[in-house]
């Protein structure tokens, strides 16, 4: 795979989104970026994750996901990688199991909002 990347990854995500993203969020997007970036610190710290998910979420909880990268058949119950949020795969491809990271809003990659995703795979 290109840079190395694994072929299959499971994640979690929490989604951070605002009002007007296309979910029923009301908060502005700077009150989104503030909050999803104080989660991001959280999570990273050692925060339970499935609480944060729980409680923060703008996605359906438990927010798990398994991918397949570009060019890799996808196992049963994994989504392709392109069949996805750009930056959700761009997000967690990278990652090491375990590793935490945060795909920021952009109206093209991450339409939603803000996810902070964790690999569990």
């Amino acid at each position: 795979m290109a840079n190395n990347e694994p072929e299959h990854i499971q994640v979690q995500h929490i989604l951070i989104a605002f009002a007007g993203s296309g979910t029923g969020a009301k908060r502005s997007k700077e009150e989104a970026r503030t909050l999803a970036y104080d989660l991001l610190k959280q999570a990273q710290e050692g925060g339970d994750f499935d609480a944060l998910v729980k409680q923060y979420t703008d996605d359906s909880p438990p927010g798990i996901y398994g991918m397949s990268n570009i060019g890799v058949a996808p196992a049963r119950g994994e989504y392709p990688r392109n069949q996805m949020v750009a930056a959700f795969g761009n997000t967690g491809f990278p990652l090491e199991v375990g590793g935490i990271g945060i795909a920021d809003y952009d109206q093209r990659t991450s339409p939603y909002g803000w996810h902070i995703v964790k690999r569990l795979k």
